[in-house]
């Protein structure tokens, strides 16, 4: 392996398997090193395609997804990193595809538990084409003030506190990504800081070891110094050893293998790290300190001096003239999310959506402040249900039982009018239920369906000014507008509506008042003495009636009732209910396998 620096400030990387947190914080910490383009060119997530939006600093920018590694790779030629963030499951499939990709140079595998077997097939692969693993079971590695690799180093705070966001002069290679947290801090405290630092992963079978990137950074000018943290288990520690005895590190190495307090437990202990487990003395900690220390490491004589072993050196190269300390620099300001400076009490930000009448937070959904568990245990019908989300308020049950009669009655009126008419011609059309639907729904307006709310308006209107039907009637006529509520194609006053009359039976029993009710009755009365197809229609009836619904239930005042009424409620409770007759025309055509509608040519009236 050994060559030298494994990236720079210019390096880009392809991302596997979208996790937002530790994109965004590569794309932090780029914008905190002055990176003038993101690290990420692109990310793979199977199956998708797109972009995804992330921040650059205050810019928001678009970061490409590909839907699998072989397109992100010839869409991004000099992506050479690729971060893998798949589950233990898949990581070893898609990290041997990345490999085989000619672009990709630097596979990091952070997932834990690869099977044993397929690491060894990854690495050998990876040395037998000069490609470089890092992992798995790694949190990955970091080049100061050029390219960190997902989570590495933690977050911002962090990163700034150990002056990651410019290099150093020390090379860092680890087994524990959490313990390079701590010696970055540690490093940054006595000396000028880590120029690159690699956690190799804790895994059995790691994919580059703790030598090949010692004699890495052997080969990079600006790394003076190299600190080294082993751990007790495996050999690992040894190929260092030797490469030390053969004069192929020219460098001070200062080195620690944790995991000294293993020798007091009685039986064989199992660390964090799967191979974190002594096999016999060559691998215990005491044993590799002590090679390590034979063959030319400083080596402390425990962990809580490591810190001065690493100053001790640092200052002897900088008395040797070998390191000029780098000048500080202050790195640019991060803007903060906006979400956590609200939660933090930096700033308060306007909503964009109001909603009082229903919340999905919390334990279980709620409509108007009544807990879902409640609606259902005790029994809470569709009228219910309406009226808290249309009214805010649990209406008597004689009122939610009338909008459930409204919404039965009105749910179809046959084939033949126009709402079910478009419905049916579109489902035979071929299209999809919601277009059908639809079609049928963009009828609903001023001659069909649509004059409930104009019945209730003018109704109350008249009523509410003391006008006679006389005065009603004939003061429309001559403003030019239909009397909305009355009149119909088929019904009479012989042939009267079946639904109007249920509906006026219900109010009369269940009521407390109907008093527009009765005043539309009398307005019915006048039109039928100019035409007998006057009569009170089904618009005519929901509209007086709820109406006297709302006025008679006293529980709401004069001004919601004008607000009920002018939002356009009661055209919405026919809406709602014919929705049910369309769908069923949709899928009546459906079933019976109906070929495209076309309309007889002896239907139609040709003229010029």
């Amino acid at each position: 392996m050994a060559t030298g620096q494994l990236f720079s400030r210019s390096t880009q990387s392809l991302f596997y398997n979208y996790k937002q947190l530790p994109i965004q914080r590569m794309l932090d910490f780029d914008f905190l090193c002055g990176r003038e383009t993101p690290s990420i060119a692109g990310i793979i997530n199977p199956g998708s395609e797109g972009f995804q939006k992330l921040f650059f600093g205050q810019e928001e920018i678009a970061i490409p997804v590909h839907s699998s590694i072989e397109a992100a790779c010839s869409a991004h030629p000099t992506a050479d990193v690729f971060i893998n963030f798949a589950s233990f499951r898949s990581a070893a499939a898609s990290s041997m595809s990345a490999l085989k990709q000619p672009t990709i140079r630097v596979v990091a595998i952070i997932a834990e538990g690869v099977p044993e077997s397929d690491a060894k097939q990854l690495i050998a692969y990876a040395r037998a084409n000069n490609k470089v693993i890092i992992g798995p079971a790694t949190v990955g590695g970091i080049q100061a003030g050029a390219f960190k690799i997902g989570d590495t180093a933690g977050t911002l705070d962090n990163i700034i506190h150990c002056k990651l966001y410019r290099p150093g002069s020390i090379g860092f290679v680890s087994k524990s990504g959490g313990m390079s947290n701590e010696l970055y801090n540690t490093i940054a405290r006595v000396t000028d800081g880590i120029y690159e630092g690699i956690a190799i992963g804790g895994d059995v079978f790691p994919g580059s070891t703790l030598s090949d990137h010692v004699l890495r950074f052997n080969n990079i000018p600006q790394v003076k110094m190299m600190v080294v943290l082993g751990e007790l288990g495996g050999r690992d520690e040894y190929s260092l050893v030797e490469a030390l005895k053969e004069g192929k590190v020219h460098k001070p190495v200062v080195a620690w293998v944790s995991g000294t307090c293993a020798r007091l437990f009685k039986s064989e202990v199992q660390f964090g790290h799967a191979g974190a487990k002594s096999g016999g003395e060559l691998e215990s900690a005491q044993a590799k300190n002590q090679a390590l220390r034979e063959a030319g490491a400083v080596v402390p004589t425990s962990y809580e001096d490591l810190e001065s072993a690493i100053k001790e050196t640092f200052e002897k190269l900088i008395e040797e003239g070998k390191i000029t300390p780098v000048s500080e620099v202050t790195p640019p300001q991060i803007p903060e999310d906006l979400n956590i400076a609200i939660k933090s009490g930096k700033v308060r930000a306007p909503t964009h959506i109001i909603c009082t009448i229903s919340d999905e937070r919390g334990e279980e959904p709620s409509y108007a402040g009544v807990p879902m568990s409640t609606i259902v245990e005790e029994g809470y019908g569709v009228g219910d249900v309406l009226s808290l989300l249309w009214f805010k308020r649990s209406l008597p049950r004689y009122c939610t039982q009338f909008i459930e009669i409204c919404i039965m009655l009105c749910a179809d009126h046959g084939p033949c009018v126009s709402g079910a008419h478009n419905t049916i011609v579109t489902a035979r059309a071929g299209k999809d239920l919601i277009s059908s639907l639809v079609s049928g729904l963009l009828t609903i307006g001023p001659r069909f369906g649509g004059a409930i709310d104009d019945a209730a308006r003018y109704f109350k209107d008249a009523y509410d000014r003391g006008l006679t039907p006389y005065e009603f009637v004939e003061g429309m006529k001559k403003k030019g507008i239909r009397v909305p509520g009355i009149g119909h194609r088929i019904k009479s006053r012989d042939n009267r509506d079946k639904r109007v009359q249920l509906l006026q039976k219900y109010a009369h029993t269940h009521f407390p008042s109907v008093k527009y009710m009765e005043y539309a009755v009398t307005v019915e009365t006048y039109t039928l003495s100019k035409a007998n197809n006057l009569v009170l229609n089904v618009d005519g009836a929901i509209g007086s009636l709820f109406l006297d619904l709302l006025a008679g239930s006293g529980m709401f005042s004069k001004q919601e009732i004008d607000e009920i009424v002018e939002i356009g409620y009661l055209n919405g409770l026919f809406v709602l209910a014919r929705s049910i007759g369309l769908i069923g025309h949709t899928f009546d055509q459906k079933r019976l396998k109906q070929p495209l509608y076309r309309h007889p040519w002896e239907d139609v009236l040709y003229t010029k």
